[in-house]
Parts: C-alpha cells; sequence; structure tokens
C-alpha cells in the first residue's frame, strides 16, 4: 500500500491537533533523544522538535513520499525510512512518538513492550491510534467493499484489530513504572460536506481499499462512499459536516 503525503496532508491541522495534546501530557523532563515513528509528512515530528528544542529529533517511516514531504519541512532533521514493526534503536531513546502509526500494525502485545525496552530508564513512549473502527466511515467502507462487484478484490482487506484501553493498561503496566491512559472524540468541522469526509479517509482508512482496485472502480467505489457520508455525516447549518473522530492516547514511563 502507498501513501500520499499531499492527501494526507489536506486535513493537517486537524491531525495535527492530537499530537500536540499527546506530548503536552508529557513528563517534564530533560530529553536528550526523541524519535517520530511514523512520522509521516513531518508535521508530528515538528511538533515534537518544538517540545524539546533541546534534543536531538530523528524521524522514521516505510513511505518514501511522506520522507520527501518531512525532509522538505524539517531539512535539519534525519529521517530514515524503515518499518516500525523491526525498529531497533541503536542506543536508548527518551521519548518515543508514535502518532497513529501503530493501528497499521499487529500484534501489539509483542510490539508495545519491545517498542518500551528501546526507552531509556525513566523515558516515555507517547502513542496515539484512532478508534474509530466503529463509526459509519469505517463501517460504510467495509460494507462497500463486501457487497460491490470488486468483493473478490477486497471484501476480506481488514485492518489490524484495535484493543480497549484496559488491554493496552495490562500489555504495558508489566514494563513500566507509569502508564497513562485515555479516550477523546474530537469532532472536525470541515468544509464541504461529505465529501471533506471522503477527502479526509482517501488519505488513510480507504487506502488499502481504493489500492486494490482499477481506476474505473475507484470511482465507483468512490461515489457510493460519498452517498454513505451524504446520509451518515448531514451538513451543519453554516455548510461544514462535523465529523466525530475517537483516538485512543497513552503515556507509557519506562
Amino acid at each position: 500500500m502507498t501513501w500520499s503525503a499531499a492527501q494526507y496532508s489536506t486535513f493537517e491541522s486537524e491531525r495535527t491537533r492530537p499530537v500536540r495534546d499527546l506530548l503536552a501530557a508529557l513528563p517534564q523532563q530533560t530529553i536528550s533523544t526523541a524519535i517520530d515513528l511514523g512520522c509521516g509528512p513531518g508535521n508530528s515530528t515538528q511538533v515534537l522538535a518544538e517540545r524539546y528544542p533541546h534534543a536531538a529529533v530523528r524521524g522514521l517511516d516505510s513511505s518514501e513520499d511522506m520522507l520527501a514531504a518531512a525532509r522538505q519541512r524539517l531539512s535539519d532533521i534525519d529521517f530514515e525510512l524503515g518499518d516500525i514493526a523491526t525498529w531497533r534503536a541503536p542506543q536508548g531513546v527518551d521519548v518515543i512518538l508514535a502518532n497513529a502509526s501503530l493501528q497499521w500494525l499487529a500484534d501489539h502485545a509483542q510490539l508495545y513492550p519491545h517498542l518500551v525496552r528501546q526507552l531509556n530508564p525513566g523515558g516515555s513512549l507517547a502513542i496515539q491510534t484512532p478508534d474509530n473502527l466503529d463509526e459509519p466511515a469505517h463501517r460504510r467502507a467495509r460494507e462497500i467493499a463486501s457487497q460491490g462487484p470488486w468483493a473478490d478484490k477486497i471484501a476480506a482487506i481488514k485492518h489490524p484489530p484495535r484493543h480497549t484501553a484496559a488491554y493496552y493498561y495490562d500489555v504495558l503496566s508489566a514494563h513500566c513504572q507509569q502508564v497513562e491512559v485515555w479516550r477523546t472524540t474530537y469532532y472536525h468541522p470541515l468544509r464541504g460536506g461529505a465529501q471533506a469526509v471522503v477527502e479526509w479517509f482517501k488519505g488513510s482508512a480507504l487506502r488499502p481499499y481504493l489500492a486494490a482496485l482499477n481506476a474505473a472502480e475507484q470511482a465507483q467505489f468512490l461515489q457510493l462512499y460519498l452517498q454513505a457520508m451524504e446520509d451518515d455525516y448531514p451538513t451543519a447549518a453554516d455548510g461544514k459536516v462535523l465529523l466525530p473522530f475517537p483516538r485512543l492516547f497513552i503515556v507509557a514511563t519506562r
């Protein structure tokens, strides 16, 4: 699956607000090294660097397109191509940020403790993941994928399973001195009505489906999805659409 930095960044302000809230919750302490895992186009890395201006900050992503955008944005930060699932720090890190990236990976029971082990004692793992698989935007995508003429291509596509706050607390508390978990639902007012919802998820959740379809099938899929979004996300009085977006936050300190 390929990623488009331009498409993802269409709603950069809305996508960046959660990482600001996440990093604001980190313990106040001196930080020397930090890394942004799944840095995307560098918007989250920029917030990390602003939070810790004296730290050596790095970014890692599996998409060359995302990395090109990140390097253009932050020319003084080192960005590298890599897979979060196999990443290992050459030496201990004080802060590991994973903003809206770990939901694409499986086996969190192994992955999350592995990331904690890359921290220096007293270091923090800061994670934000979308918690919206039961929202209409996701449910309708699954329905269209399974009921359309492309079902043999994409009906079986599944996002890795999401887990509860209690699950993550249990996974991390055995390895950390402190674990904080909370859930926030953001309500994003988007210009452009239901089409804006389509554009939002073209940059994330719809990508696995669209990547497997030809151009004509993509257009038909998106038309059906737009019709569904018009039903599920009515236009507000000011012409915008209000997109509820639940997110799960974790700050785990080793």
